[in-house]
C-alpha cells in the first residue's frame, strides 16, 4: 500500500469508530465517505471491510466493559464464581439477536441489492432522528423505569431485538440508534440503553462479519490482509475513546443533538445524490 491508500484506510477506521457508537448511522457515514474517497479494492473485498472493520469497535467494548460481560468472576485466587445477573443478561441478549439475525442470514443478498440506497439511507436517518427529538422531549422530566442492566426483562430484551430488525432491514437506521429509540420507549434510562446497545452489538457483528467471511471466503491478499487489519486497529482506538465519550455525555444530555444531526446529514445526503 502507498501513503494515500494507508490514509484512507485510517480514515474509514476513524469514521467507523465514530459512527459505530453514536446513534447517527454508521452505514450512512460510510456510503457518503465512499463517495469522496474511495479505497482501491474490489467491490466484494469493499463489503467485506465494510462489516469486519466493525471487529475493532467491538473489541473496544469488550476491554471497557469486561467486568461486566464476562459472567465467570474470581471472587477469591483459584475459584472462579459465575454472576448470575451478568450470565442471564447474555441470555436476554441472545434473545434480543434472533429477529436481526434471521432476516440477516435469509435475506442478507437481497437486502444488499435492494435496500442499500442513499434514498432508503436518507429517510431512515431523517426518521429516527424525529423519533429522538420526539422521544427525547416527551420523556423529558420523567423517571425511567429501568435503571440497571439486571431489571430488563425477557420480554423487554426481546422489544429491543424487534427495534434492532429495524436496523438491520433498513441502512441509515443505526443499530445503535434504534436500539437505543426502542429501549428509551420502553422506559430504559439513557445509561442502560446505551450499555445494553453496546453488549448487543458484539454477538451481532460478531455474526455479521462472520457471514461476510464465509459469503465471500477467506483468500485475500497480502494487502487486502493488511487495509482489514489497519482499519480494524483504527476502530478500535477510536472507539475506546467515543465509547468513553458517550458515556460520559449522556449522563448530563439527552439524545437530542443526535437527532438533529441525523435529520440535517439526511437531508444533506438526499441533496447531493439528487443533484449529482
Amino acid at each position: 500500500m502507498d501513503i494515500i491508500e494507508i490514509l484512507k484506510v485510517i480514515l474509514f477506521g476513524i469514521v467507523e469508530g465514530i459512527t459505530e457508537w453514536l446513534p447517527v448511522s454508521s452505514t450512512g457515514h460510510m456510503i457518503l465517505l465512499d463517495e469522496f474517497v474511495k479505497l482501491n479494492v474490489s467491490e466484494e473485498f469493499w463489503n467485506v471491510f465494510l462489516v469486519v472493520i466493525q471487529l475493532g469497535a467491538i473489541l473496544a467494548v469488550i476491554i471497557l466493559f469486561w467486568k461486566k460481560i464476562w459472567p465467570f468472576q474470581f471472587k477469591d485466587k483459584n475459584k472462579p464464581v459465575m454472576e448470575k445477573d451478568i450470565f442471564f443478561m447474555w441470555v436476554k441478549i441472545l434473545i434480543a439477536c434472533v429477529p436481526a439475525a434471521v432476516i440477516g442470514i435469509l435475506f442478507d443478498d437481497i437486502l444488499d441489492k435492494y435496500l442499500y440506497r442513499y434514498e432508503v439511507v436518507s429517510v431512515a436517518l431523517i426518521v429516527f432522528g424525529i423519533a429522538f427529538i420526539i422521544i427525547e422531549t416527551k420523556n423529558k422530566g420523567k423517571e425511567a423505569k429501568i435503571n440497571s442492566l439486571a431489571e430488563i426483562t425477557y420480554t423487554t430484551a426481546a422489544l429491543i431485538g424487534m427495534f434492532q430488525l429495524i436496523a438491520a432491514i433498513f441502512p441509515g437506521t443505526s443499530r445503535s440508534g434504534a436500539t437505543i429509540v426502542g429501549a428509551l420507549l420502553i422506559g430504559v434510562s439513557r445509561t442502560v440503553a446505551a450499555e445494553f446497545t453496546f453488549f448487543l452489538a458484539i454477538p451481532v457483528m460478531a455474526g455479521a462479519s462472520l457471514l461476510k467471511m464465509l459469503k465471500y471466503g477467506f483468500s485475500y491478499t497480502t494487502t487486502e490482509w493488511m487495509i482489514l487489519l489497519l482499519g480494524m486497529v483504527t476502530a478500535f482506538i477510536v472507539s475506546m475513546v467515543v465509547i468513553k465519550f458517550l458515556m460520559g455525555y449522556i449522563k448530563k444530555h439527552d439524545f437530542k443533538v443526535f437527532g438533529w444531526y441525523r435529520i440535517v446529514l439526511g437531508i444533506a445526503v438526499l441533496g447531493y445524490f439528487a443533484f449529482i
